[in-house]
């Protein structure tokens, strides 16, 4: 099943990732929280481990990547540096305790799901949203 999502983070004027397709295929139309958040952190983990190390020589951006990075706050080659392989469990273990500690929110068609075992509707037109939220650090004194 292909679905759309969405990274934003608290603060930021423009998307991390603004309406990203990914094929996802081990989930229903009908998944829980926990299901969506499971089977999203399997294929983005999938991903990484089947991306390459690249040791390019003379790495550059074209201007119309630097132009689209810029609108993003972040410059980078996309390079991956450490040759070690993310392991899918713990990666998904990592995401579900970040949910619960409230570090990120999570929007399904603009309609906050606020618990794991909430079940909504899936289906190629929505769009999900994780929004990572920012603690305000400081001291009372």
């Amino acid at each position: 099943m292909q679905i759309t999502i969405s990274v934003k983070q608290a603060g930021r004027k423009h998307a991390i990732i603004d309406r990203q397709v990914l094929e996802i295929d081990d989930i229903t139309d009908h998944p829980s929280l926990r299901e969506l958040l499971v089977a999203v952190v399997k294929q983005q983990v999938t991903a990484y481990n089947n991306k390459l190390p690249e040791k390019n020589l003379l790495p550059f951006l074209s201007p119309e990547q630097t132009d689209d990075l810029a609108a993003t706050g972040k410059a980078g080659f996309g390079s991956i540096y450490n040759e070690h392989k993310a392991d899918a469990e713990k990666a998904q273990t990592t995401a579900l305790q970040a949910f619960e500690d409230g570090l990120f929110a999570v929007f399904v068609n603009d309609k906050e799901i606020e618990n794991l075992t909430t079940i909504f509707s899936l289906d190629s037109l929505t769009i999900i949203t994780f929004i990572r939220l920012t603690f305000l650090a400081g001291s009372i004194w």
